[in-house]
């Protein structure tokens, strides 16, 4: 039960159809005109530019046929188009584009939406094309290779209402005219190599929803630039290599604000706490920084929360308890608390999938630890604690567990009697007290980690190296010694 945190682009109203009567004795032939000539030019080009296409994406663009029918295409008043919408489907290895994009798209001008998504193989540099479309509004081209630097002069794009160039490969600062696209409700540059610092010029920008710069080398401190926003929902700066403190201006968007991601920087200090009067949070991210000291009691007040990362870090006992009805995903880890026990709000959970409590002190016994429901789990981290017991009846509980790291315990159980379901992926039960024979279906594992324990046996064919087995008591094999006859 994963939720959805992404914002779907504001896709364009369809006009609709208008029923004409016609008080007339006459017999009426009603034919559709073909689209404009100067917008099928302009697609035509661009599918010229367009060198690969495996999943035919573009076969229905064809000369001298109605645009407006064309995959992808649609056509608004006066039989102009309106929008162009392509697609990737990212389980669909041929579901991709590689070209460029032609500047002849210009042509189509009429245009207030393009959709480019997940086509992969986009290369180029940013389509100044776009400059020449009056009535453009929405622009999302994300997951594909353009690079270069934005142009300095993209604060000329004033109409847009969205912008979104996720997921590609431009490089260089973020231009201060980005200010002047004062009507964005989403701004979404993640996951791209910009440098240089916060674009502080981004206040101007106050009717945003969706703010992301994650994923990029932006460095310096976060500015103190909040309070101008009274609708933001969505702020993500993770994985970037800002230093200092959360800037205080943050409490403004605590009425609102549903994610808050901060993960993956430099950021240290204290943990304030005034984080806890943020009603509405969904997910909250201060994972991988420097903060220290104890996670505030007011995060009691995060009754809404799903998603909890604050692994990573040097905070410090207690916790505080939590009244959340449900918890989704939890990753405490590699911090300095001494929890003894796993908390009863999340064993209470009827949605967890995530639970990564590594290093966090938990001295139990995993045969008593009973949760409310195990179907959901994907991913679980119990490692480097001092848990006792076996994981053979949590674990055979699971249907769609993808990840289980228990290493540095004191569990001992019967490798053979554990149920290993199809989706999982990764398991590393290294340095415990495990016995018995490596099941044959860990072939279909991507990383594995069973070295020092009691294990004994002949391994079966598989493909991990040597690290993955050592230490055991009597394992023989590939990638280990041969077996005696």
């Amino acid at each position: 039960m994963k939720k959805n945190n992404h914002l779907s682009p504001p896709l364009p109203w369809t006009t609709p159809f208008i029923i004409l009567s016609i008080l007339t004795v006459h017999s009426i032939k009603i034919t559709s005109a073909a689209c404009h000539v100067d917008d099928e030019k302009g697609l035509l080009a661009f599918k010229s530019g367009i060198t690969q296409d495996p999943s035919g994406m573009l076969s229905s663009w064809k000369s001298g046929t109605d645009c407006c029918n064309w995959a992808g295409i649609n056509c608004r008043e006066n039989n102009r188009v309106t929008t162009i919408s392509l697609y990737g489907q990212v389980d669909k290895p041929d579901s991709y584009l590689t070209g460029t994009i032609s500047s002849s798209l210009v042509k189509v001008q009429n245009l207030d939406g393009i959709y480019f998504v997940n086509l992969r193989n986009i290369s180029g540099p940013f389509p100044d094309l776009l400059f020449g479309l009056p009535k453009l509004l929405y622009v999302y081209i994300e997951n594909s290779k353009l690079s270069g630097p934005l142009p300095v002069n993209i604060g000329k794009l004033k109409q847009l209402g969205a912008l979104s160039l996720e997921g590609n490969r431009f490089t260089g600062s973020i231009p201060s005219s980005i200010s002047e696209l004062t009507q964005l409700t989403q701004l979404v540059l993640g996951k791209n190599e910009f440098s240089g610092h916060f674009p502080a010029g981004i206040k101007q920008i106050r009717n945003l929803s969706y703010l992301s710069l994650e994923q990029n080398k932006l460095m310096g401190t976060i500015p103190e630039i909040f309070k101008s926003f009274t609708d933001l929902r969505i702020l993500r700066l993770s994985h970037n290599e800002f230093s200092g403190k959360i800037p205080e201006s943050i409490l403004s968007l605590a009425p609102k604000l549903a994610y808050l991601e901060l993960g993956h920087n430099r950021l240290s200090g204290q943990i304030p706490s005034y984080l806890g009067k943020f009603k509405a949070l969904d997910t909250l991210d201060l994972s991988g920084n420097s903060f220290t000291g104890v996670v505030p009691k007011t995060f009691s007040n995060l009754t809404k929360i799903f998603n909890l990362d604050l692994s990573h870090n040097s905070l410090n006992d207690p916790f505080p308890q939590m009244n959340v009805k449900g918890i989704e995903s939890l990753d405490l880890s590699y911090n300095n608390f001494h929890l003894k026990e796993i908390p009863k709000w999340v064993t209470s959970s009827p949605i967890i999938y995530s639970l990564k409590l590594a290093k966090c002190g938990i001295k139990i016994n995993l045969d008593t630890w009973k949760p409310a429901e195990t179907y959901f789990y994907d991913y679980i981290d119990l490692s480097e604690n001092e848990i006792t017991g076996s994981s053979v009846d949590l674990l055979n509980r699971t249907d769609f567990l993808v990840e289980f790291k228990a290493a540095g315990n004191k569990l001992k159980f019967d490798l053979g009697k554990l149920r290993i379901v199809t989706t999982l992926k990764e398991l590393d039960i290294s340095r415990n007290l495990v016995y018995g024979k490596v099941p044959a279906a860990i072939t279909g594992f991507n990383k594995l980690n069973v070295s020092y324990n009691h294990l004994c046996g002949q391994l079966p064919k598989n493909k991990f190296p040597v690290s993955s087995f050592v230490g055991n008591d009597c394992l023989c094999g590939p990638p280990l010694s041969p077996c005696k006859l």
